[in-house]
Protein backbone atom coordinates (compact mmCIF):
# COMPACT_ATOMS: atom_id res chain seq x y z
CA UNK A 1 0.00 0.00 0.00
CA UNK A 2 2.81 2.41 0.87
CA UNK A 3 4.49 1.54 -2.39
CA UNK A 4 1.34 2.38 -4.38
CA UNK A 5 1.12 5.77 -2.61
CA UNK A 6 4.74 6.54 -3.51
CA UNK A 7 4.13 5.51 -7.12
CA UNK A 8 1.03 7.70 -7.48
CA UNK A 9 2.84 10.67 -5.95
CA UNK A 10 5.77 10.28 -8.34
CA UNK A 11 3.45 10.00 -11.31
CA UNK A 12 1.73 13.24 -10.28
CA UNK A 13 5.12 14.96 -10.05
CA UNK A 14 6.08 13.65 -13.47
CA UNK A 15 2.86 14.87 -15.09
CA UNK A 16 3.05 18.30 -13.43
CA UNK A 17 6.68 18.97 -14.41
CA UNK A 18 7.38 21.47 -17.25
CA UNK A 19 8.48 20.07 -20.58
CA UNK A 20 12.23 20.93 -20.55
CA UNK A 21 14.10 17.72 -19.76
CA UNK A 22 16.56 19.27 -17.33
CA UNK A 23 13.78 20.32 -14.97
CA UNK A 24 12.12 16.89 -15.07
CA UNK A 25 15.39 15.20 -14.34
CA UNK A 26 16.30 17.47 -11.48
CA UNK A 27 13.06 16.69 -9.60
CA UNK A 28 12.15 13.12 -10.54
CA UNK A 29 15.46 11.29 -10.41
CA UNK A 30 16.05 12.36 -6.84
CA UNK A 31 12.64 10.94 -5.84
CA UNK A 32 13.26 7.65 -7.63
CA UNK A 33 16.75 7.36 -6.19
CA UNK A 34 15.33 7.85 -2.72
CA UNK A 35 12.68 5.22 -3.38
CA UNK A 36 15.14 2.69 -4.74
CA UNK A 37 17.47 3.09 -1.77
CA UNK A 38 14.77 2.94 0.91
CA UNK A 39 12.94 -0.15 -0.35
CA UNK A 40 15.04 -3.28 -0.08
CA UNK A 41 12.28 -5.93 0.12
CA UNK A 42 11.47 -8.04 -2.97
CA UNK A 43 9.03 -6.54 -5.43
CA UNK A 44 6.06 -8.23 -7.07
CA UNK A 45 6.14 -8.54 -10.88
CA UNK A 46 3.44 -5.88 -11.11
CA UNK A 47 5.47 -3.50 -8.94
CA UNK A 48 8.58 -4.01 -11.07
CA UNK A 49 6.64 -3.37 -14.24
CA UNK A 50 5.09 -0.19 -12.81
CA UNK A 51 8.47 1.10 -11.66
CA UNK A 52 10.01 0.29 -15.03
CA UNK A 53 7.35 2.34 -16.80
CA UNK A 54 7.95 5.20 -14.38
CA UNK A 55 11.72 5.16 -14.80
CA UNK A 56 12.00 4.75 -18.56
CA UNK A 57 10.98 8.22 -19.82
CA UNK A 58 13.34 9.90 -17.39
CA UNK A 59 16.42 7.78 -17.95
CA UNK A 60 16.11 7.96 -21.71
CA UNK A 61 16.02 11.74 -21.50
CA UNK A 62 19.07 11.82 -19.25
CA UNK A 63 21.65 10.06 -21.44
CA UNK A 64 23.17 12.35 -24.07
CA UNK A 65 23.76 9.40 -26.40
CA UNK A 66 20.08 9.50 -27.32
CA UNK A 67 19.72 11.37 -30.67
CA UNK A 68 16.49 13.02 -29.50
CA UNK A 69 18.20 14.42 -26.41
CA UNK A 70 21.15 15.68 -28.40
CA UNK A 71 18.80 17.35 -30.85
CA UNK A 72 16.84 18.98 -28.01
CA UNK A 73 20.01 20.27 -26.33
CA UNK A 74 21.36 21.57 -29.62
CA UNK A 75 18.07 23.36 -30.26
CA UNK A 76 18.22 24.96 -26.80
CA UNK A 77 21.76 26.18 -27.41
CA UNK A 78 20.81 27.60 -30.80
CA UNK A 79 17.81 29.35 -29.26
CA UNK A 80 19.95 30.93 -26.55
CA UNK A 81 22.48 32.14 -29.13
CA UNK A 82 19.67 33.62 -31.23
CA UNK A 83 18.11 35.41 -28.25
CA UNK A 84 21.36 36.98 -27.04
CA UNK A 85 22.34 37.91 -30.61
CA UNK A 86 19.08 39.73 -31.32
CA UNK A 87 18.38 41.32 -27.96
CA UNK A 88 20.32 43.47 -25.52
CA UNK A 89 17.70 44.57 -23.00
CA UNK A 90 17.66 42.45 -19.85
CA UNK A 91 13.86 42.50 -19.70
CA UNK A 92 13.53 41.49 -23.34
CA UNK A 93 16.01 38.64 -22.92
CA UNK A 94 14.23 37.38 -19.80
CA UNK A 95 10.85 37.49 -21.53
CA UNK A 96 12.17 35.68 -24.61
CA UNK A 97 13.84 32.94 -22.56
CA UNK A 98 10.62 32.35 -20.65
CA UNK A 99 8.48 32.27 -23.79
CA UNK A 100 10.91 29.75 -25.30
CA UNK A 101 10.75 27.59 -22.14
CA UNK A 102 14.50 27.92 -21.72
CA UNK A 103 15.90 27.58 -18.22
CA UNK A 104 19.50 28.83 -18.38
CA UNK A 105 21.59 26.43 -16.30
CA UNK A 106 25.32 26.75 -15.72
CA UNK A 107 26.07 23.84 -18.06
CA UNK A 108 23.93 25.32 -20.81
CA UNK A 109 25.57 28.74 -20.39
CA UNK A 110 29.07 27.23 -20.63
CA UNK A 111 28.17 25.20 -23.72
CA UNK A 112 26.80 28.28 -25.44
CA UNK A 113 29.85 30.37 -24.47
CA UNK A 114 32.10 27.76 -26.11
CA UNK A 115 30.15 28.21 -29.32
CA UNK A 116 30.58 31.98 -29.13
CA UNK A 117 34.39 32.07 -29.06
CA UNK A 118 34.46 34.04 -32.31
CA UNK A 119 31.60 36.35 -31.29
CA UNK A 120 32.77 38.25 -28.20
CA UNK A 121 29.96 40.83 -28.19
CA UNK A 122 27.23 38.21 -27.88
CA UNK A 123 29.38 36.22 -25.44
CA UNK A 124 29.72 39.28 -23.19
CA UNK A 125 25.95 39.72 -23.06
CA UNK A 126 25.44 36.08 -22.13
CA UNK A 127 28.25 36.14 -19.56
CA UNK A 128 26.95 39.30 -17.89
CA UNK A 129 23.52 37.69 -17.70
CA UNK A 130 24.75 34.37 -16.31
CA UNK A 131 27.48 35.53 -13.91
CA UNK A 132 24.94 36.79 -11.39
CA UNK A 133 23.43 33.32 -11.11
CA UNK A 134 26.64 31.33 -11.72
CA UNK A 135 29.66 33.41 -10.60
CA UNK A 136 31.95 30.41 -10.99
CA UNK A 137 35.58 30.11 -11.97
CA UNK A 138 34.57 28.11 -15.05
CA UNK A 139 32.39 30.86 -16.48
CA UNK A 140 35.01 33.54 -15.79
CA UNK A 141 37.78 31.51 -17.40
CA UNK A 142 35.63 30.75 -20.42
CA UNK A 143 34.94 34.46 -20.90
CA UNK A 144 38.64 35.30 -20.43
CA UNK A 145 39.51 32.81 -23.14
CA UNK A 146 37.07 34.52 -25.50
CA UNK A 147 38.29 38.06 -24.72
CA UNK A 148 41.98 37.16 -24.94
CA UNK A 149 41.52 35.06 -28.05
CA UNK A 150 39.87 37.98 -29.83
CA UNK A 151 42.54 40.50 -28.85
CA UNK A 152 40.35 42.46 -26.42
CA UNK A 153 43.29 43.06 -24.11
CA UNK A 154 41.93 45.83 -21.89
CA UNK A 155 38.69 43.97 -21.29
CA UNK A 156 40.67 40.80 -20.59
CA UNK A 157 42.69 42.44 -17.82
CA UNK A 158 39.61 44.15 -16.44
CA UNK A 159 37.89 40.78 -16.06
CA UNK A 160 41.04 39.24 -14.53
CA UNK A 161 40.96 41.92 -11.82
CA UNK A 162 37.25 41.36 -11.27
CA UNK A 163 37.56 37.59 -10.88
CA UNK A 164 40.54 37.93 -8.53
CA UNK A 165 38.44 40.15 -6.26
CA UNK A 166 35.83 37.41 -6.20
CA UNK A 167 38.43 34.82 -5.22
CA UNK A 168 38.65 32.99 -8.55
CA UNK A 169 41.90 31.99 -10.23
CA UNK A 170 43.04 31.89 -13.83
CA UNK A 171 43.31 28.39 -15.26
CA UNK A 172 46.53 27.12 -16.83
CA UNK A 173 44.59 26.29 -19.98
CA UNK A 174 43.49 29.90 -20.42
CA UNK A 175 46.98 31.13 -19.56
CA UNK A 176 48.50 29.00 -22.33
CA UNK A 177 45.78 29.71 -24.91
CA UNK A 178 45.71 33.47 -24.37
CA UNK A 179 49.48 33.60 -23.83
CA UNK A 180 50.04 32.11 -27.28
CA UNK A 181 47.74 34.77 -28.74
CA UNK A 182 49.58 37.57 -26.93
CA UNK A 183 52.94 36.27 -28.10
CA UNK A 184 51.74 35.86 -31.69
CA UNK A 185 50.40 39.43 -31.71
CA UNK A 186 53.64 40.83 -30.28
CA UNK A 187 52.02 41.82 -26.98
CA UNK A 188 55.13 40.99 -25.01
CA UNK A 189 54.24 43.11 -21.99
CA UNK A 190 50.85 41.42 -21.69
CA UNK A 191 52.38 37.98 -22.20
CA UNK A 192 54.83 38.55 -19.36
CA UNK A 193 52.11 39.96 -17.14
CA UNK A 194 50.02 36.86 -17.77
CA UNK A 195 52.86 34.49 -16.96
CA UNK A 196 53.62 36.38 -13.75
CA UNK A 197 50.21 35.38 -12.39
CA UNK A 198 51.52 31.83 -11.91
CA UNK A 199 54.31 30.48 -9.66
CA UNK A 200 57.62 29.74 -11.32
CA UNK A 201 58.15 26.13 -12.30
CA UNK A 202 61.68 25.06 -11.21
CA UNK A 203 61.74 22.50 -13.99
CA UNK A 204 60.95 25.11 -16.63
CA UNK A 205 64.02 25.39 -18.87
CA UNK A 206 62.42 27.81 -21.33
CA UNK A 207 65.17 30.28 -22.21
CA UNK A 208 63.04 32.57 -24.37
CA UNK A 209 63.33 36.30 -23.57
CA UNK A 210 59.75 36.31 -22.29
CA UNK A 211 60.39 33.47 -19.84
CA UNK A 212 63.65 35.03 -18.66
CA UNK A 213 61.79 38.31 -18.15
CA UNK A 214 59.17 36.55 -16.02
CA UNK A 215 61.88 34.98 -13.85
CA UNK A 216 63.69 38.29 -13.26
CA UNK A 217 60.44 40.12 -12.51
CA UNK A 218 59.40 37.44 -10.02
CA UNK A 219 62.66 37.94 -8.13
CA UNK A 220 62.39 41.74 -8.15
CA UNK A 221 58.74 41.86 -7.15
CA UNK A 222 58.65 39.34 -4.32
CA UNK A 223 60.61 41.42 -1.78
CA UNK A 224 62.27 44.77 -1.16
CA UNK A 225 65.42 45.47 -3.13
CA UNK A 226 68.49 44.16 -1.34
CA UNK A 227 71.83 42.44 -1.81
CA UNK A 228 69.97 39.14 -1.76
CA UNK A 229 67.74 40.24 -4.65
CA UNK A 230 70.81 41.23 -6.65
CA UNK A 231 72.38 37.86 -5.86
CA UNK A 232 69.29 35.97 -7.02
CA UNK A 233 69.25 37.86 -10.31
CA UNK A 234 72.94 37.09 -10.89
CA UNK A 235 72.31 33.41 -10.18
CA UNK A 236 69.86 33.32 -13.07
CA UNK A 237 72.92 33.76 -15.35
CA UNK A 238 71.05 36.11 -17.63
CA UNK A 239 72.76 37.80 -20.56
CA UNK A 240 71.16 41.24 -20.56
CA UNK A 241 70.54 42.87 -23.92
CA UNK A 242 68.66 46.00 -24.91
CA UNK A 243 65.40 44.23 -25.77
CA UNK A 244 65.43 42.12 -22.61
CA UNK A 245 66.14 45.06 -20.29
CA UNK A 246 63.41 47.07 -22.00
CA UNK A 247 60.99 44.17 -21.55
CA UNK A 248 61.84 43.77 -17.85
CA UNK A 249 61.53 47.50 -17.12
CA UNK A 250 58.17 47.73 -18.91
CA UNK A 251 56.91 44.61 -17.13
CA UNK A 252 57.68 46.27 -13.79
CA UNK A 253 55.54 49.31 -14.59
CA UNK A 254 53.09 48.53 -11.78
CA UNK A 255 55.99 49.17 -9.39
CA UNK A 256 57.88 52.12 -10.94
CA UNK A 257 60.27 52.40 -7.98
CA UNK A 258 61.48 48.82 -8.44
CA UNK A 259 61.69 49.33 -12.20
CA UNK A 260 64.04 52.27 -11.58
CA UNK A 261 66.08 50.28 -9.02
CA UNK A 262 66.58 47.48 -11.53
CA UNK A 263 67.37 50.01 -14.27
CA UNK A 264 70.09 51.59 -12.14
CA UNK A 265 71.50 48.31 -10.83
CA UNK A 266 71.86 46.56 -14.18
CA UNK A 267 73.93 49.52 -15.43
CA UNK A 268 75.99 50.10 -12.28
CA UNK A 269 76.77 46.39 -11.98
CA UNK A 270 78.38 46.44 -15.41
CA UNK A 271 75.94 43.88 -16.81
CA UNK A 272 74.51 46.28 -19.37
CA UNK A 273 75.06 49.79 -20.75
CA UNK A 274 71.81 51.66 -21.27
CA UNK A 275 70.83 52.94 -24.71
CA UNK A 276 68.02 55.05 -26.16
CA UNK A 277 65.60 52.13 -26.12
CA UNK A 278 66.01 51.32 -22.41
CA UNK A 279 66.06 54.98 -21.37
CA UNK A 280 62.73 55.51 -23.10
CA UNK A 281 61.32 52.38 -21.47
CA UNK A 282 62.08 53.62 -17.95
CA UNK A 283 60.88 57.13 -18.87
CA UNK A 284 57.49 55.70 -19.87
CA UNK A 285 57.28 53.84 -16.56
CA UNK A 286 58.24 56.89 -14.47
CA UNK A 287 56.18 59.43 -16.42
CA UNK A 288 53.42 59.98 -13.87
CA UNK A 289 52.66 62.52 -11.17
CA UNK A 290 54.02 60.51 -8.23
CA UNK A 291 57.43 60.00 -9.87
CA UNK A 292 57.69 63.35 -11.64
CA UNK A 293 61.11 64.31 -10.24
CA UNK A 294 62.62 60.93 -11.17
CA UNK A 295 61.12 61.19 -14.65
CA UNK A 296 62.64 64.63 -15.17
CA UNK A 297 66.05 63.36 -14.01
CA UNK A 298 65.94 60.45 -16.47
CA UNK A 299 64.90 62.73 -19.35
CA UNK A 300 67.76 65.08 -18.43
CA UNK A 301 70.20 62.14 -18.56
CA UNK A 302 68.81 61.13 -21.94
CA UNK A 303 69.38 64.59 -23.39
CA UNK A 304 72.91 64.71 -21.99
CA UNK A 305 73.66 61.32 -23.55
CA UNK A 306 72.30 62.49 -26.91
CA UNK A 307 69.24 60.24 -26.88
CA UNK A 308 65.83 61.27 -28.19
CA UNK A 309 62.43 61.08 -26.54
CA UNK A 310 60.62 58.54 -28.71
CA UNK A 311 57.16 59.41 -30.02
CA UNK A 312 55.72 56.47 -28.03
CA UNK A 313 57.22 57.92 -24.86
CA UNK A 314 55.89 61.38 -25.62
CA UNK A 315 52.36 60.13 -26.39
CA UNK A 316 52.16 57.88 -23.32
CA UNK A 317 53.53 60.35 -20.80
CA UNK A 318 51.82 63.43 -22.26
CA UNK A 319 48.46 61.68 -22.01
CA UNK A 320 49.11 60.85 -18.35
CA UNK A 321 50.21 64.40 -17.57
CA UNK A 322 47.11 65.90 -19.18
CA UNK A 323 44.85 63.46 -17.35
CA UNK A 324 46.51 64.52 -14.09
CA UNK A 325 46.17 68.21 -15.08
CA UNK A 326 49.95 68.60 -15.24
CA UNK A 327 49.60 70.89 -18.26
CA UNK A 328 52.84 72.81 -17.74
CA UNK A 329 54.78 69.53 -17.49
CA UNK A 330 53.08 68.36 -20.69
CA UNK A 331 54.21 71.53 -22.48
CA UNK A 332 57.76 71.06 -21.11
CA UNK A 333 57.81 67.55 -22.55
CA UNK A 334 56.42 68.78 -25.89
CA UNK A 335 59.23 71.34 -26.15
CA UNK A 336 61.87 68.69 -25.39
CA UNK A 337 60.42 66.26 -27.91
CA UNK A 338 60.14 68.92 -30.63
CA UNK A 339 63.62 70.27 -30.00
CA UNK A 340 65.66 67.09 -29.89
CA UNK A 341 63.75 64.55 -31.89
CA UNK A 342 64.36 63.40 -35.44
CA UNK A 343 61.45 63.67 -37.86
CA UNK A 344 60.18 60.20 -36.92
CA UNK A 345 60.16 61.01 -33.21
CA UNK A 346 58.82 64.56 -33.27
CA UNK A 347 55.25 65.11 -32.04
CA UNK A 348 52.79 65.41 -34.93
CA UNK A 349 50.22 68.09 -35.72
CA UNK A 350 47.67 65.84 -34.03
CA UNK A 351 49.81 65.82 -30.87
CA UNK A 352 49.86 69.63 -30.90
CA UNK A 353 46.08 69.83 -31.38
CA UNK A 354 45.50 67.54 -28.40
CA UNK A 355 47.85 69.59 -26.24
CA UNK A 356 46.29 72.93 -27.25
CA UNK A 357 42.83 71.56 -26.48
CA UNK A 358 43.96 70.58 -22.99
CA UNK A 359 45.44 74.04 -22.45
CA UNK A 360 42.30 75.93 -23.48
CA UNK A 361 39.94 73.72 -21.48
CA UNK A 362 41.89 74.14 -18.24
CA UNK A 363 40.18 76.04 -15.45
CA UNK A 364 42.21 79.12 -16.38
CA UNK A 365 43.53 79.51 -19.91
CA UNK A 366 47.29 80.02 -19.65
CA UNK A 367 48.14 81.98 -22.79
CA UNK A 368 51.86 81.70 -22.06
CA UNK A 369 51.70 77.90 -22.17
CA UNK A 370 49.63 78.11 -25.35
CA UNK A 371 52.20 80.40 -26.98
CA UNK A 372 55.09 78.15 -25.89
CA UNK A 373 53.48 75.11 -27.48
CA UNK A 374 52.80 77.02 -30.71
CA UNK A 375 56.34 78.36 -30.84
CA UNK A 376 57.88 74.93 -30.21
CA UNK A 377 55.90 73.52 -33.11
CA UNK A 378 56.42 76.33 -35.65
CA UNK A 379 60.02 77.35 -35.11
CA UNK A 380 61.27 74.41 -37.19
CA UNK A 381 59.09 75.33 -40.15
CA UNK A 382 55.86 73.55 -39.23
CA UNK A 383 52.66 75.33 -40.24
CA UNK A 384 49.53 75.93 -38.18
CA UNK A 385 46.32 74.98 -39.97
CA UNK A 386 42.60 75.70 -39.93
CA UNK A 387 42.10 72.15 -38.68
CA UNK A 388 44.03 72.96 -35.51
CA UNK A 389 42.09 76.17 -34.96
CA UNK A 390 38.77 74.37 -35.52
CA UNK A 391 39.74 71.79 -32.94
CA UNK A 392 40.73 74.46 -30.41
CA UNK A 393 37.61 76.54 -31.12
CA UNK A 394 35.38 73.51 -30.61
CA UNK A 395 37.00 72.93 -27.21
CA UNK A 396 36.55 76.58 -26.24
CA UNK A 397 32.87 76.42 -27.15
CA UNK A 398 32.44 73.18 -25.17
CA UNK A 399 33.58 74.91 -21.96
CA UNK A 400 31.78 78.18 -22.74
CA UNK A 401 35.02 80.11 -23.27
CA UNK A 402 34.51 81.34 -26.82
CA UNK A 403 35.46 84.84 -25.61
CA UNK A 404 39.03 83.52 -25.21
CA UNK A 405 39.24 82.83 -28.95
CA UNK A 406 40.77 86.26 -29.59
CA UNK A 407 43.68 85.50 -27.25
CA UNK A 408 44.11 82.17 -29.00
CA UNK A 409 44.16 83.91 -32.40
CA UNK A 410 46.81 86.34 -31.17
CA UNK A 411 49.02 83.48 -30.02
CA UNK A 412 48.56 81.59 -33.28
CA UNK A 413 49.27 84.72 -35.31
CA UNK A 414 52.77 84.71 -33.81
CA UNK A 415 53.14 81.31 -35.45
CA UNK A 416 52.13 82.76 -38.82
CA UNK A 417 48.46 81.80 -38.75
CA UNK A 418 45.37 83.81 -39.72
CA UNK A 419 41.88 82.28 -39.78
CA UNK A 420 40.16 81.47 -43.05
CA UNK A 421 36.87 83.04 -44.10
CA UNK A 422 34.90 80.08 -42.74
CA UNK A 423 36.59 80.26 -39.35
CA UNK A 424 36.14 84.03 -39.15
CA UNK A 425 32.44 83.43 -39.73
CA UNK A 426 32.20 80.75 -37.02
CA UNK A 427 34.04 82.88 -34.46
CA UNK A 428 31.98 85.99 -35.28
CA UNK A 429 28.74 84.04 -35.06
CA UNK A 430 29.62 82.45 -31.70
CA UNK A 431 30.72 85.75 -30.17
CA UNK A 432 27.63 87.69 -31.23
CA UNK A 433 25.22 84.92 -30.26
CA UNK A 434 26.79 84.85 -26.80
CA UNK A 435 26.49 88.63 -26.54
CA UNK A 436 30.28 89.11 -26.39
CA UNK A 437 30.29 92.63 -27.88
CA UNK A 438 33.76 93.63 -26.66
CA UNK A 439 35.33 90.44 -27.99
CA UNK A 440 33.48 90.82 -31.30
CA UNK A 441 34.83 94.35 -31.64
CA UNK A 442 38.26 92.98 -30.77
CA UNK A 443 37.91 90.45 -33.58
CA UNK A 444 37.27 93.29 -36.03
CA UNK A 445 40.31 95.17 -34.73
CA UNK A 446 42.46 92.02 -34.82
CA UNK A 447 41.66 91.30 -38.46
CA UNK A 448 42.19 94.95 -39.44
CA UNK A 449 45.55 95.01 -37.63
CA UNK A 450 46.50 91.83 -39.48
CA UNK A 451 46.20 93.69 -42.78
CA UNK A 452 42.71 92.61 -43.77
CA UNK A 453 39.16 93.43 -42.81
CA UNK A 454 36.80 90.87 -41.39
CA UNK A 455 35.38 88.78 -44.21
CA UNK A 456 31.93 89.71 -45.63
CA UNK A 457 30.47 86.38 -44.51
CA UNK A 458 31.84 86.93 -41.02
CA UNK A 459 30.30 90.42 -40.90
CA UNK A 460 26.97 88.95 -41.98
CA UNK A 461 27.33 86.31 -39.26
CA UNK A 462 27.87 89.06 -36.69
CA UNK A 463 24.59 90.68 -37.73
CA UNK A 464 22.72 87.38 -37.69
CA UNK A 465 24.20 86.40 -34.34
CA UNK A 466 23.14 89.65 -32.70
CA UNK A 467 19.67 89.24 -34.20
CA UNK A 468 19.41 85.74 -32.75
CA UNK A 469 20.50 86.98 -29.33
CA UNK A 470 17.94 89.80 -29.47
CA UNK A 471 20.52 92.61 -29.45
CA UNK A 472 19.11 94.59 -32.38
CA UNK A 473 21.12 97.69 -31.50
CA UNK A 474 24.41 95.86 -32.06
CA UNK A 475 22.97 94.05 -35.06
CA UNK A 476 22.14 97.39 -36.68
CA UNK A 477 25.55 98.85 -35.76
CA UNK A 478 27.29 95.85 -37.34
CA UNK A 479 25.12 96.14 -40.43
CA UNK A 480 26.04 99.82 -40.80
CA UNK A 481 29.74 98.88 -40.62
CA UNK A 482 29.12 96.19 -43.18
CA UNK A 483 27.42 98.34 -45.81
CA UNK A 484 29.79 101.22 -45.11
CA UNK A 485 32.68 99.25 -46.58
CA UNK A 486 33.93 100.23 -49.98
CA UNK A 487 32.86 98.13 -52.92
CA UNK A 488 30.14 95.53 -53.24
CA UNK A 489 29.23 93.62 -50.08
CA UNK A 490 28.09 90.29 -51.44
CA UNK A 491 26.45 88.98 -48.26
CA UNK A 492 24.65 92.13 -47.16
CA UNK A 493 21.31 91.09 -48.66
CA UNK A 494 20.99 88.01 -46.45
CA UNK A 495 22.07 89.93 -43.35
CA UNK A 496 19.61 92.67 -44.25
CA UNK A 497 16.76 90.18 -44.55
CA UNK A 498 17.66 88.70 -41.17
CA UNK A 499 17.73 92.16 -39.61
CA UNK A 500 14.38 93.19 -41.10
CA UNK A 501 12.75 90.00 -39.84
CA UNK A 502 14.19 90.63 -36.38
CA UNK A 503 12.76 94.17 -36.28
CA UNK A 504 9.41 93.06 -37.60
CA UNK A 505 9.19 90.29 -35.05
CA UNK A 506 9.57 92.99 -32.40
CA UNK A 507 6.96 95.16 -34.18
CA UNK A 508 9.41 97.99 -34.74
CA UNK A 509 8.71 100.30 -37.66
CA UNK A 510 12.39 101.10 -37.96
CA UNK A 511 12.57 98.10 -40.28
CA UNK A 512 11.38 100.21 -43.23
CA UNK A 513 14.17 102.74 -42.66
CA UNK A 514 16.84 100.09 -43.12
CA UNK A 515 16.75 100.43 -46.90
CA UNK A 516 18.29 103.88 -46.65
CA UNK A 517 21.42 102.27 -45.23
CA UNK A 518 21.79 99.88 -48.11
CA UNK A 519 23.70 100.33 -51.35
CA UNK A 520 21.75 100.55 -54.60
CA UNK A 521 22.10 96.92 -55.56
CA UNK A 522 20.29 95.90 -52.35
CA UNK A 523 17.61 98.61 -52.51
CA UNK A 524 16.79 97.66 -56.08
CA UNK A 525 16.85 93.91 -55.47
CA UNK A 526 13.42 92.41 -56.37
CA UNK A 527 13.63 89.98 -53.45
CA UNK A 528 14.17 92.84 -51.01
CA UNK A 529 11.20 94.77 -52.36
CA UNK A 530 9.07 91.64 -52.28
CA UNK A 531 10.06 91.17 -48.64
CA UNK A 532 8.69 94.63 -47.79
CA UNK A 533 5.51 94.13 -49.74
CA UNK A 534 4.93 90.79 -48.00
CA UNK A 535 5.38 92.49 -44.64
CA UNK A 536 2.83 95.15 -45.51
CA UNK A 537 0.19 92.51 -46.13
CA UNK A 538 0.16 91.37 -42.51
CA UNK A 539 0.15 94.95 -41.30
CA UNK A 540 2.47 94.23 -38.41
CA UNK A 541 5.34 96.65 -38.82
CA UNK A 542 5.69 98.34 -42.17
CA UNK A 543 3.02 100.69 -43.44
CA UNK A 544 4.50 101.44 -46.86
CA UNK A 545 7.51 99.96 -48.57
CA UNK A 546 10.27 102.46 -48.95
CA UNK A 547 10.58 103.39 -52.62
CA UNK A 548 13.79 102.30 -54.18
CA UNK A 549 16.02 105.13 -55.22
CA UNK A 550 19.32 105.18 -56.93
Amino acid sequence: MRYQQWRLMLLRIHRASPSPHFQVTSVSTRSISSLLHTRSQPRSPQQSQDLSRLRSPITTRTFSSDPAVRKEKSASEATVIDIFTRLSSEDEIKKELESSSIFLTQDLALKVLRKLESNPDVAKRLFNWAKEAFPTSKSYNMMLRILGGNGLVDEFWGLVSSMKRKGHGLSANVRDKVGDKFRKDGLVKDFVRLRKLFPLDPSDDDSSPESVCVKVCKVVEKEEWSDDVEKQIRELNVEFGSDLVKMIVESLDVEPRKALLFFRWVDESGLFKHDEKTYNAVARVLGREKFLDRFQNVVGEMKSAGYEVEIETYATVSTRFCQSKLIEEAVDLFEIAMEGGSDGNKPTSHCLSLLLKKIVTAKVLDTELFSRAVEAYTKNGNVLTDGMMKSVLKSLISVDKVAESIEVLKAMKKGGYLPSSDLQRVIASELSRKGKKDEADELLDFMEASGTNLDDKAMASLVEGYCDSGDLKEALASFEKMVGKEGVVSNADHAFEKLVHAYCNKNQSEAQDLLSLCPDYIRNDPDVLELFYSMKSDGSAVEEPLAASS
